[in-house]
């Protein structure tokens, strides 16, 4: 959803939870798949890697080359250190349910420090105008979105200032 489109409105609260409930299906699927037909224990990793690049082919083409939006303000999620974790547990478990249990919460757990090195930049609090705010704020500011109620929506109280 929008929370993986834009890097403003990437919060501590929404994106965190939203993101990886949505996005563990695809890969567990790909890895239930690739256990059973040809015990390859990287089906989740193929997946995501998979999904990562379509994702990073919209976000060149559609945002980039039809709006001219920057790339690092519509970057997608990475998902890749929860796949491996994913991998790792159905490779030394062996048990689907072993792998639901704990494997899904590691992708969960796994999901917001894989992508914090892409998200602290934008995090750092500037003075902007008289006002303090950070670089995502600025960003949101200066790459105006449409206007329909769905993008004007209140995510984080306070925060989303566009």
């Amino acid at each position: 959803g929008d929370w993986d489109f834009w890097s403003d409105w990437k919060d501590r609260r929404l994106w965190v939870t939203v993101t990886p409930i949505v996005l563990i299906t695809f890969p567990a699927a790909i890895q239930a798949w690739a256990w059973e037909r040809f015990r390859n224990p990287w089906g989740a990793t193929l997946a995501v890697l998979a999904l990562l690049f379509g994702e990073w082919v919209n976000r060149y083409f559609n945002f980039w080359g039809w709006t001219y939006f920057p790339i690092n303000f519509v970057f997608p999620a990475i998902l890749v250190p929860g796949a491996i974790l994913l991998d790792t547990f159905l490779m030394l478990s062996g048990s689907y349910l072993f792998t639901a249990i704990v494997g899904g919460m590691a992708w969960g757990l796994a999901f917001y420090p894989g992508n914090w090195p892409m998200i602290a930049p934008l995090h750092v609090p500037v003075e902007y105008n008289g006002m303090l705010m950070s670089i995502a704020d600025i960003q949101g500011y200066n790459y105006v979105r449409t206007g329909t109620p769905e993008y004007i929506r209140m995510v984080e109280k306070g925060t989303l200032r566009t």
